[in-house]
C-alpha cells in the first residue's frame, strides 16, 4: 500500500469514527484530519469536502452489501442450499460489528437527508443479482415465482425485519446462532410458497 493510499484509509477510519460519534452536522473536517493524524491540507487532497467524504463511505457500504450476493445461480445444487448460501451472504455481514456500526452511523444520516438514502438506493444492485437467480430457477422448472421482484424483496425483508433493523436501532451485534436461525427459517418460509422442490434438503 501507498503512503497516500494508507493516509486516505486513515482519514477513512477517522471520519467514520468521529460521524459514528458526532453525526454528520457535529463532524468537522478539523476533527478529522485531528484524528487521522494527517494535515487538513492532505484531507482536502482526498475528499474536497466532508460530503464528498461522506459519500465515499457510503460507496463502501454499497460496495460491501452488493458484493456479498453475488453468488451465481447453480442448478447443480438444491434451492434451499443456494438460499442458505444467498442468506448467509447477507448473514454474514449481519454479524460483522465493523459493518453493524458503519450501516448504523450511514443509516441514520438516510433518514435525516431523504435524498441521501434514494442515492445509496439506486446503487444497490442485491437485489437484482437476486431476482436473476429467480428467474433462472423458475425458467427450470424448480420454482413457481411469478414476479422475481417481489420475490427478491420478500426474501431479503424476511432476514432484515428479524436480523438487520432491529439489531440496527438496538445497537447491537447479533450472534451466528441467532442469524442462523433467522436465515433457516426464512428459507423455509420462502420455500413453502414458491419451490417445486422438498422444503428440506436430504
Amino acid at each position: 500500500m501507498s503512503v497516500s493510499d494508507r493516509k486516505k484509509k486513515q482519514i477513512i477510519e477517522a471520519a467514520i469514527a468521529e460521524f459514528q460519534e458526532k453525526g454528520y452536522a457535529g463532524t468537522s473536517m478539523d476533527r478529522i484530519s485531528e484524528r487521522a493524524q494527517v494535515s487538513k491540507r492532505t484531507v482536502y487532497n482526498h475528499f474536497e469536502s466532508k460530503e464528498v467524504l461522506f459519500h465515499e463511505i457510503n460507496q463502501f457500504l454499497v460496495d460491501q452489501v452488493n458484493s456479498a450476493l453475488e453468488i451465481p445461480y447453480d442448478n447443480t445444487k438444491p434451492i434451499r442450499e443456494m438460499l442458505m448460501e444467498l442468506g448467509w451472504a447477507e448473514g454474514a455481514l449481519l454479524i460483522n460489528p465493523c459493518f453493524m456500526n458503519l450501516a448504523r452511523m450511514v443509516m441514520s444520516e438516510t433518514i435525516r437527508d431523504p435524498a441521501l438514502a434514494a442515492d445509496m438506493e439506486s446503487r444497490m444492485t442485491l437485489q437484482s443479482d437476486f431476482e436473476a437467480v429467480l428467474r433462472r430457477a423458475t425458467e427450470e422448472g424448480r420454482l413457481s415465482v411469478d414476479d422475481p421482484a417481489v420475490a427478491a424483496k420478500q426474501f431479503l425483508g424476511l432476514i432484515k425485519s428479524r436480523g438487520f433493523f432491529p439489531n440496527l436501532y438496538a445497537a447491537r451485534v447479533p450472534d451466528r446462532a441467532e442469524i442462523d436461525k433467522i436465515i433457516a427459517e426464512s428459507v423455509d418460509m420462502f420455500m413453502a410458497k414458491y419451490s417445486k422442490e422438498p422444503t428440506r434438503a436430504g
